[in-house]
């Protein structure tokens, strides 16, 4: 019963279900990173999100084929660092990862920017959005990180490699405007790209977001005077 639900959520609410997935990986990956183990989780969870992905891409004007075409690869080169241990697929994995976040966040916003109406899919695609735009980043800067190392320092041990949810937390932090953390870009290229990404940040708030909060009140406004209008009419009946 419970696994025919979440598949009825699942078709009614996409948005809400990938989410939710990424959601339970930022939490997750803590755990499980830094060993061998969690190393493959991670990865096999990655599919699992590239899954859903595509699965709400099909709710919007993105094309599926494209994000297909993105993914295909992408889960070989991850299968190939779960079976083989190849670590320098990493810089490659993640940069088509970003490709495939940013191409699936553009989807989104897209699907939100089509009509006039704030559905309620419509705002967990806001939330869902941001996060794809999020994890697009951080795939970004482990692509910069592999090429360029040292390219970020933290608090704690400066010069080792940062980690996923290391970079995942700067990313939210810079996308959100909210400040840049413990973790800083030290190299040009990725102070370059963290700029790219709190323009993107202000810029998807000031726009998407701000338009659905718009949409939203609009649309109550309007159901508060039918239902005010229906009353004054009883009332004269």
């Amino acid at each position: 019963m419970r696994p025919l639900l979440l598949f009825v959520h699942t078709r009614r609410h996409p948005s809400a279900i990938l989410l939710l997935v990424q959601l339970i990986g930022m939490l997750a990956y803590p755990f499980i990173e830094g060993t061998p183990a969690g190393q493959v989780a991670f990865n096999a969870f990655g599919i699992v999100v590239l899954a859903f992905t595509i699965r709400m891409v099909r709710r919007t004007p993105g094309e599926v084929r494209v994000s297909w075409a993105l993914a295909v690869p992408i889960i070989a080169l991850l299968l190939a660092q779960i079976l083989f241990g190849l670590r320098e697929l990493l810089a490659w994995s993640s940069g088509l990862e970003a490709l495939f976040y940013f191409y699936a966040a553009g989807s989104l916003i897209a699907y939100m920017m089509d009509d006039e109406l704030a559905t309620t899919d419509e705002l967990f695609a806001a939330g869902a959005t941001f996060t794809l735009l999020a994890w697009g980043f951080t795939h970004m800067y482990i692509l910069v990180q592999e090429l360029h190392p040292g390219s970020f320092a933290a608090a704690v041990n400066p010069g080792a490699p940062r980690t996923w949810t290391e970079l995942n937390y700067l990313s939210f932090a810079l996308l959100s405007s909210t400040g840049i953390g413990d973790v800083i870009p030290l190299t040009v290229h990725a102070r370059a790209l963290a700029s790219v990404e709190m323009l993107v940040g202000l810029m998807y708030l000031a726009v998407v977001v701000a338009r659905l909060i718009a949409f939203t009140t609009r649309n109550r406004i309007a159901v508060g005077r039918a239902r005010k209008r229906r009353m004054e009419d009883w009332e004269r009946d």
